[in-house]
């Protein structure tokens, strides 16, 4: 287990890289798998990954991205996307633990109770989908950094336009993309404000 807190502390956001690294498909799958294994509301699993491993999409991405030249030299960049209708993953999700006994249909009809209610609402949809896939996002970065990948986190892009030029559908919301490959130079290791700042403990 220590090794986890040597991934966490050596992790960071690395902008320039190899651009003739390539980086195996079947590594982009076991990486997401582990990303995937993030917990989420209900497991309902609020998230989807558009992945660009080939240059002339990645060269389609660039502009998208605001010309930042990681978007190009990284290996893949990942599009990190919240599902704003997860609630229609209750049965692919549900039954099969049904079907092994680890869940009755009478618990599963009143969590898609739950979560019906949850999805009624106007802005949870839209939240679910952000902070849910955040924690899928998080655990790529870190899964990447345990298998020797550096990569960055990127909010500054167009989500309007990523949606428009790879037709992503009005299902999906664009949160976040991450760049993934090996690094040309070291990144630099950046200052941390003290933790204990900002904790404030309950009473």
């Amino acid at each position: 287990m220590d090794n986890f807190f040597q991934i966490v502390d050596e992790r960071r956001s690395t902008k320039v890289y190899d651009p003739h690294v390539e980086i195996p498909r079947e590594e982009l799958v076991s990486l997401l798998e582990a990303a995937g294994k993030a917990p989420s509301a209900w497991n309902l699993q609020q998230w989807r990954f558009l992945v660009f491993d080939q240059k002339e999409v990645q060269e389609r991405l660039l502009p998208i991205a605001y010309h930042q030249q990681q978007v190009h030299d990284a290996s893949a960049v990942v599009a990190i996307l919240g599902d704003l209708e997860a609630n229609k993953n209750i049965d692919p999700v549900f039954d099969p633990a049904i079907e092994k006994g680890e869940m009755t249909a009478e618990i599963k009809e009143i969590l898609k109770k739950q979560i019906e209610g949850a999805y009624s609402r106007e802005e949870y949809p839209r939240d679910a989908a952000y902070s849910n896939a955040s924690l899928a996002a998080m655990q790529f970065m870190l899964a990447a950094k345990a298998k020797g990948w550096d990569t960055c986190p990127i909010g500054g892009f167009n989500p309007a336009a990523l949606v428009s030029e790879f037709k992503v559908s009005e299902r999906y919301l664009p949160i976040m993309l991450i760049t993934i490959g090996k690094p040309l130079q070291k990144a630099r290791k950046t200052d941390r404000l003290d933790i204990r700042n900002l904790i404030d403990w309950a009473e």
